[in-house]
């Protein structure tokens, strides 16, 4: 039961912290519009959260962007905390998550291995 509310907990996290990108409302210049928050891993305790993003940019760009997060932590632990109804907040933590990007990467190289043998 208790995996269950931390995966709940993890999705709504995940939730608004997406449309907080999406909307523009975070007003840091690094904070591209076109990240992708792609998972929240919440400790057992609710002391912190583990949020990972991703994008298809380089990755200085979204190295950037995930610093850019981390310092808007406290703006968006209170949109969070206006958001959500739970007692204990957790702290956020932005981790890189280069899953999207190696994805479209290997995406290419399968177009292109299909475009040379198709030849």
């Amino acid at each position: 039961m208790a995996e269950y509310r931390l995966e709940r907990i993890g999705r709504l996290i995940q939730e608004l912290i997406g449309s907080l990108i999406v909307e523009s409302r975070i007003k840091d210049p690094r904070v591209d519009p076109l990240l992708s928050i792609t998972r929240v891993k919440v400790s057992r305790d609710l002391s912190f959260a583990d949020v990972y993003v991703s994008g298809y940019k380089t990755p200085e760009s979204l190295g950037k962007g995930i610093a850019g997060l981390q310092s808007a932590a406290g703006f968006i632990q209170a949109q969070l905390n206006a958001g959500m109804r739970i007692r204990q907040i957790p702290r956020l933590r932005f981790h890189e998550d280069p899953g999207l990007r190696e994805g479209f990467e290997l995406i290419k190289k399968i177009e292109g291995l299909v475009r040379n043998d198709g030849t």
